[in-house]
């Protein structure tokens, strides 16, 4: 298997090579994969779009802490099944507390996934990844995800993400909040829990509800304080998990 790592020297409009953490405006993003036929994919996939940069490659999680420790990117697309150290490892240092020390906000990961590996998928979201997606989805659709996780949103890929939160409300898990932390939400913030758990974001919650993106934003947040948890994504498991929604879209 494939687990060298390469490094870039991204070149700005104007020809000078960015540093380590240095933007031109661009997405920075990381690939994780031990394929290096799909990370060739997903870098020119990637390139193509005017606002992203691939920034680094790497063939095994290990590699791609260190390769995101030293890169600073906005967004890490990582892969689950990886020698050496696999992806709900690297992701659960990359979200730790350690990592970030200094109060330096948690860098997005965003998982790749298959429909048969429900298993991994579990595992990575309760070790902080903020979202998954098909490795066989559309294009725009990885690049749309990408931005989502960036902007500080999650992303659960629509063609799984029933099958994923159904299971989840049926299993415990020990990541999730109990029915008594859901009490602590106010009536509001239970109606915001519910809808990004059927899928809206920020601006819709706002149309739905008559409220700015602004005061979405701080109901979120407070949401994920209250609850324990790390990202919406959890957020959104609690919620089915707790019966606040129920997986058929009702509740």
């Amino acid at each position: 298997m494939d687990t060298v790592h390469s490094w870039k020297t991204c070149e700005a409009a104007g020809g000078a090579a960015l540093t380590a953490g240095e933007s031109d405006g661009r997405l920075r993003v990381v690939l994780v994969d031990d394929e290096a036929l799909i990370r060739a994919g997903l870098a020119l996939l990637l390139e193509s779009e005017p606002d992203m940069v691939v920034v680094g490659e790497a063939g095994d999680g290990r590699a791609g802490v260190e390769m995101v420790a030293g890169l600073h990117p906005d967004v890490v697309v990582m892969d689950v099944r990886m020698p050496v150290m696999d992806g709900v490892m690297a992701t659960r240092i990359l979200t730790s507390e350690e990592f970030n020390a200094g109060g330096r906000e948690a860098i997005p990961v965003l998982i790749l996934t298959t429909f048969n590996d429900d298993v991994a998928v579990h595992a990575a979201l309760r070790a902080g990844a903020s979202g998954f997606i098909l490795k066989n989805s559309a294009p725009r659709t990885l690049a749309s995800a990408i931005r989502a996780l960036a902007e500080g949103a999650g992303w659960l890929d629509p063609n799984v993400t029933h099958k994923l939160l159904e299971e989840f409300s049926n299993r415990p898990e020990p990541f999730l909040p109990t029915p008594a932390e859901l009490d602590m939400l106010t009536h509001r913030e239970r109606e915001v829990l519910a809808a990004i758990a059927r899928g809206m974001n920020n601006a819709d919650v706002a149309g739905k509800l008559f409220m700015s993106e602004a005061t979405v934003k701080t109901h979120v947040h407070r949401i994920l304080m209250k609850l324990g948890v790390a990202d919406r994504a959890q957020a959104v498991a609690a919620a089915y998990r707790l019966g606040l929604v129920k997986p058929d879209g009702r509740g």
